[in-house]
């Protein structure tokens, strides 16, 4: 069978629009019937579109291509836990990180895997960080709003006259 290519999208609320990243992996010549997309967060790898892609399609000699690091997690260890995942045949490219698009020969592999390893560890815990600043921020907003007295959640509802019988 021919090795295949395939590409992954992710954003993280149903109202974002994946659009870049589909333009991306186009561009770099993935077949947008082969793009899986999943609106959800990156806070882990349990999506329903990557696991069946991660699970179910990908095998041994085919090609992954995301748009950004992040796309697979915002956690840095699922980030590392993944990359190593893949180590079994299946190659990643990730088209922001340039190192991870070139084909070298067989005797310079060492040579890219240790430069993509400590690329992969920068943007591993930039992509984490991220994830904390963005939780961070949404807490100060939620206390903010607390202490303007906005009550969150749905509107109590009135018990019927007759709740006690």
């Amino acid at each position: 069978m021919d090795n295949r290519t395939f590409g992954y999208a992710r954003v993280s609320s149903r109202e974002q629009h994946e659009d870049r990243q589909i333009e991306a992996l186009t561009n770099y010549g993935v077949s947008r019937d082969n793009i899986i997309v999943d609106k959800c967060s990156g806070k882990d790898t349990e999506r329903e579109g990557y696991q069946y892609l991660k699970k179910q399609i990908l095998r041994s000699g085919d090609t992954l291509v995301i748009k950004e690091l992040d796309r697979l997690s915002r956690s840095k260890s699922d980030i590392k836990q993944e990359l190593e995942y893949f180590k079994n045949g299946i190659y990643i490219k990730i088209l922001d990180i340039p190192t991870t698009l070139t084909d070298f020969p067989p005797e310079q592999m060492w040579i890219m895997d240790m430069i993509n390893a400590i690329l992969i560890e920068v943007l591993g815990s930039i992509a984490e960080n991220e994830r904390l600043k963005i939780r961070r921020r949404q807490r100060d907003g939620i206390d903010a709003a607390k202490k303007k007295n906005i009550k969150f959640g749905r509107s109590a509802l009135e018990l019927p006259e007759n709740w006690k019988s």
